[in-house]
């Protein structure tokens, strides 16, 4: 057993930021469609409010990744400080995919 003592901040900060944005993709993509499909199933001609919900594909995924990356570097510091009490986690690498496919990549 291999334990995870410590977390890289701006790593996971990165990786916290990276699937936060896709996630606000999703989002936006949801809120300008619906926006878009509901005047037009209400006969509500399309207006500057359709045009504007159009930006949210790409304000919602900065909006999201700032605060993935301010999230996840903050849950990174807590991660490090809690190790140092319970000794980090306890990870199988026989068992952990992700582990097993760096290992056989090193670069």
């Amino acid at each position: 057993m291999a334990k995870l003592k410590k977390i890289h901040v701006f790593f996971y900060a990165k990786l916290q930021a990276t699937l936060m944005a896709l996630l606000g993709l999703i989002a936006g993509i949801i809120y300008s469609l619906g926006g878009l499909l509901w005047e037009l199933t209400a006969g509500i001609p399309l207006n500057l409010g359709t045009m504007l919900a159009f930006l949210a594909l790409l304000g919602m995924p900065a909006l999201f990744a700032m605060v993935g990356f301010i999230t996840g570097s903050i849950s990174a510091l807590l991660y490090n400080r809690a190790a140092l009490w319970v000794e980090g986690i306890e990870i199988d690498p026989n068992h952990d995919i992700i582990l097993q496919i760096e290992e056989n990549n090193p670069g």
